[in-house]
């Protein structure tokens, strides 16, 4: 692991999670802001994030491709209620819906990381394309997804300002987790 590599891999975490606590806190979240993806300063994922780094896409899938796991996901997914992961049993035929605190801070970091990645070239529609990508891989709760994927939608047609506020994501999750 190159010492380069993870003083770029810290700053680029930073930079992440300052846009998650800003998108955050404009939903009411301050604390999930705060506290979101404190677990990446973990040696399991600061160490194996970093010996990956690309800075343009997460070292977690570099990792992924050269060695067949990410033990840094792995322990990722298992401690930060905002993944959709975290929510999944496979054991279980349901999945439980996700409260609505991590369901706000999991389109929080996806906005925030498609941003980071993205850079300059971030648009709404590489938003909504990461997560058409991703989220038919995923076997989330059917109304949780639903209600992310609404928001994306919302904010390539009205714009962040529209969507980034309580009223609006309180409404949209209360809308899309009725039965």
């Amino acid at each position: 692991m190159k010492i380069l590599n993870l003083l770029k891999h810290i700053g680029l975490i930073i930079r992440h999670k300052n846009k998650v606590f800003i998108h955050c806190a404009k939903c009411g979240l301050v604390w999930r802001g705060i506290v979101h993806d404190l677990s990446k300063f973990s040696p399991v994922e600061l160490f194996e994030s970093a010996r990956y780094y690309q800075g343009n896409r997460s070292p977690i899938g570099v990792c992924r491709r050269a060695v067949g796991v990410s033990y840094a996901w792995l322990h990722h997914k298992g401690r930060n209620k905002h993944h959709i992961e975290y929510w999944l049993d496979p054991d279980c035929e349901a999945t439980p819906i996700m409260p609505y605190k991590y369901a706000v801070e999991c389109i929080c970091d996806k906005l925030a990381a498609t941003k980071t990645y993205k850079g300059k070239d971030y648009s709404p529609d590489s938003l909504v394309e990461h997560w058409e990508r991703y989220g038919n891989k995923v076997n989330g709760n059917p109304r949780t997804m639903r209600f992310i994927e609404q928001v994306f939608k919302d904010i390539k047609e009205h714009g962040e300002s529209y969507v980034l506020n309580k009223k609006y994501m309180k409404k949209t999750y209360d809308v899309c987790h009725k039965k």
